[in-house]
């Protein structure tokens, strides 16, 4: 197991190697429980924990690694391999859960939280999302000022990790009558507050464990030192804390694209129909082909747009295209490959790996922070203001 900060290319690839192994070994062994259960045990955190991916990503003067956003994106491949759930939970640890912290926190609340987060002892959820609203300037959930403090009111849906969270990144209404973009501000809420719900909502199709629910919000009163950058910001932190997600949203879509077309490689030699293997015949080639093409394009793309994040660019077209490549590219590499495997693949249990939770897993993917809609508006803002050239801009 590896302790250190890998150091050099060698140590590098040997780690990425181990989080492979454990994302499809211990990692896929406990998802059977977790399907039924929808929850997590300690053991998955513990295992995390042990592997350092609460740590791989962490600057260095917090306690982590510090590696740089490529290296992180290599890593993420790799544990995106196993279950969603997992790879939802572990995909956030390495970007919103700490970087809104690190970006917009008071001074005070940044020096006690960021040390926290390179063993799980602050883990924190990302409440956006209202039942009654587009995620964004027209949310309902309040926060009104009283001295020096803010009584926060309303509702949040669909928000991860809520079972594992010390706290939320929640994002409030302020100011109804500002323009669009100084409404909003931001928040950490910690769990422990008086008036913080969570609200059960039913089992997903899949990224089963990922502690999906509601948060309700009663006169809950957080002090203004909780604020998350300048009131009327909101809108901001969270756009902003969302471009680099979505890379990540992307490289879990390549991560599991990945694992895929193994999977349809295997079975494609192995299964022999009138005497030929399948992997002979012209149609299985041409949707391994056209699965391979997916792979190489996606892990192109976020490779680039990682080194652009490395190089101090903001590519915020980038990692919208990023996103919505990667969803085509995981819904034409899942069809496939559950084409190749044929009745095989529709059973929970396959000798070739988990293609049937892989397959539902990999359509959280579409609604994972902004859905295709989202992403094709975002993209082509980006696209219209550099007139298309996006290798320059």
């Amino acid at each position: 197991m590896t302790t250190e900060k890998p150091r050099s290319d060698e140590e590098f690839q040997r780690y990425l190697m181990e989080i492979r192994e454990l994302a499809q070994g211990p990692f896929d062994e406990m998802q059977v429980e977790i399907e039924v259960t929808n929850k997590f045990p300690q053991e998955f955190f513990d295992l995390a924990n042990e592997h350092n991916l609460y740590r791989f990503y962490l600057p260095e003067k917090y306690g982590g690694w510090g590696m740089s956003t490529l290296q992180i994106m290599k890593v993420q491949e790799e544990f995106s391999r196993g279950p969603g759930g997992m790879r939802m939970h572990l995909h956030h640890a390495a970007g919103l859960n700490w970087r809104i912290m690190d970006d917009f926190a008071q001074p005070e609340l940044k020096e006690w939280a960021m040390p926290r987060f390179q063993d799980k002892t602050l883990y924190v959820n990302f409440a956006l999302t209202e039942k009654e609203a587009g995620s964004g300037a027209d949310i309902k959930t309040n926060a009104v000022r009283d001295g020096g403090d803010w009584v926060i009111n309303g509702e949040k849906t669909l928000i991860s990790h809520t079972d594992c969270s010390d706290g939320t990144y929640l994002i409030t209404l302020t100011d109804p009558e500002a323009e669009k973009s100084k409404r909003l501000t931001a928040f950490f809420v910690p769990v422990d507050t008086p008036g913080y719900e969570i609200v059960d909502m039913p089992h997903m199709m899949g990224c089963r464990g990922a502690g999906h629910a509601g948060l309700r919000f009663t006169d809950c009163r957080v002090p203004d030192a909780y604020r998350l950058g300048e009131v009327g910001e909101g809108l901001h932190v969270a756009m902003y804390s969302l471009g680099l997600s979505r890379v990540h949203i992307a490289d879990s879509n390549l991560g599991m694209a990945q694992r895929m077309l193994e999977i349809s490689i295997a079975r494609a030699k192995d299964r022999v129909t009138f005497g030929k293997p399948l992997v002979s015949r012209q149609a299985i080639q041409t949707m391994i082909a056209e699965s391979g093409k997916w792979v190489y394009m996606l892990r192109s793309m976020i490779h680039d747009t990682a080194a652009r994040y490395d190089a101090g660019e903001d590519p915020m077209t980038q990692a919208s295209l990023c996103k919505l490549a990667s969803i085509d590219g995981v819904k034409v590499v899942s069809d496939n490959m559950l084409e190749i495997l044929g009745g095989i693949g529709y059973f929970e249990e396959c000798e070739y790996g988990p293609a049937e939770r892989l397959y539902r897993d990999c359509r959280a993917m579409w609604l994972e922070e902004g859905p295709p809609t989202v992403q094709r508006t975002t993209a082509s803002r980006g696209l219209i203001a550099t007139g298309g050239d996006l290798w320059n801009s």
